[in-house]
């Protein structure tokens, strides 16, 4: 009894940390075009499916049982009695990611103001997930031709790379984390596409999201790019903004024989590459990129496996995969503010969902 009470307890915390911050993100992305407004609000929408992800309830009809089999506790949390039919629910299940990618950036920026993210070095990073069902070849792909004999194809994954995964069809999330020495890691931002995604076009929509006090940014050379790094460390009127990309050559279209005899930049770019080159090659740039290795990359594999995510994603579709990809890690978030609360500076959060 007291187990269940105390678990109970923390998961009506977990919910009321949550509350404000979808209610926010809810007024940042307001519904548009024709048609009445809900009578159930996005906000309740993304709490409740936050709920079932922390309690890993992976197909939608599981998830729907146990919210409707808590129907009264979870009235009380949210101070509505308005709860969405099963079809309603798997509707809007779809379309909520759009609130959690907004949820996800609000919340870093809260555990930046309540102390438990240090975002001066950040580190970002995309990491595969298999889909569900067999594997469609690319040929068939091409041709949209799907085999007679070969059923439960995810018709929206697709075929990626990384040197971590290999080639894997499925889907692919992408984070920017605090990797400052000594401090927690903390998501600060996340998206979530197919497996064939392109860093470069999915992390220059973030950038933009990067704190004020942040410093340093590392990337692995799939990120390498003069656009993201002049960006990141140039404004538009060509002025420092005072942050380093640190991220390694990607040596696809580079000519590294001319480029060791030139003995003056050929341009601005050119001059600007050179410069982030060497900052990385010096004491303290190979002091701060090696924290990556110590923290997005451990992260990857954290997350996958607190959200039973390392064989394969838990639906068919990019909707749904994007919500739930989004509501985890955004649970994630909810996790690690609620272990500091409990007086635990650190980001092992294991203990409370296998307590809820």
């Amino acid at each position: 009894m007291g187990k269940r009470a105390t678990a109970g307890t923390c998961l009506a915390s977990l919910v009321k940390m949550a509350v404000p911050l979808c209610k926010q993100a809810e007024l940042e992305c307001p519904r548009t075009g024709p048609g009445r407004k809900p009578t159930i609000p996005d906000w309740v929408m993304a709490v409740l499916i936050m709920t079932a992800v922390l309690k890993r309830k992976k197909a939608k009809s599981a998830q729907y049982r146990f919210l409707k089999a808590h129907r009264r506790e979870l009235a009380q949390w949210l101070g509505t009695n308005k709860f969405p039919a099963r079809s309603t629910y798997f509707d809007r299940y779809r379309r909520a990611h759009r609130l959690f990618k907004v949820a996800v950036r609000l919340q870093g920026e809260k555990a930046i103001a309540e102390g438990v993210a240090d975002p001066t070095d950040v580190a970002v990073d995309k990491s595969l997930v298999a889909a569900r069902g067999p594997l469609w070849h690319k040929s068939d792909r091409k041709r949209k031709r799907v085999p007679k004999k070969l059923r439960g194809v995810d018709r929206d994954s697709d075929w990626g790379y990384s040197q971590h995964d290999g080639w894997v069809q499925g889907y692919s999330f992408e984070v920017v984390v605090s990797s400052t020495k000594n401090a927690t890691v903390f998501p600060l931002s996340g998206s979530v596409g197919t497996a064939s995604a392109k860093e470069m076009q999915t992390f220059d929509e973030k950038i933009d999201e990067l704190p004020e006090s942040t410093e340093n940014v590392s990337a692995d050379s799939g990120y390498d790019s003069n656009h993201l790094g002049e960006r990141i460390e140039w404004t538009e009127e060509g002025k420092r903004t005072g942050r380093r990309f640190l991220c390694p050559e990607n040596r696809r279209n580079s000519k590294p024989k001319q480029e060791a005899k030139a003995t003056k930049p050929r341009d601005e770019s050119h001059r600007r590459r050179l410069l982030r080159k060497r900052h990385l090659q010096s004491k303290r740039g190979k002091a701060t990129y090696r924290r990556r290795g110590q923290t997005v990359e451990p992260f990857n594999e954290w997350f996958k496996s607190l959200f039973e995510l390392d064989d394969h994603v838990w639906h068919r579709g990019l909707e749904n995969n994007e919500t739930q990809m989004l509501a985890a890690l955004f649970a994630y978030q909810v996790l690690v503010r609620y272990n500091h609360r409990r007086g635990n500076q650190n980001g092992q959060v294991r203990w409370i969902p296998d307590m809820l």
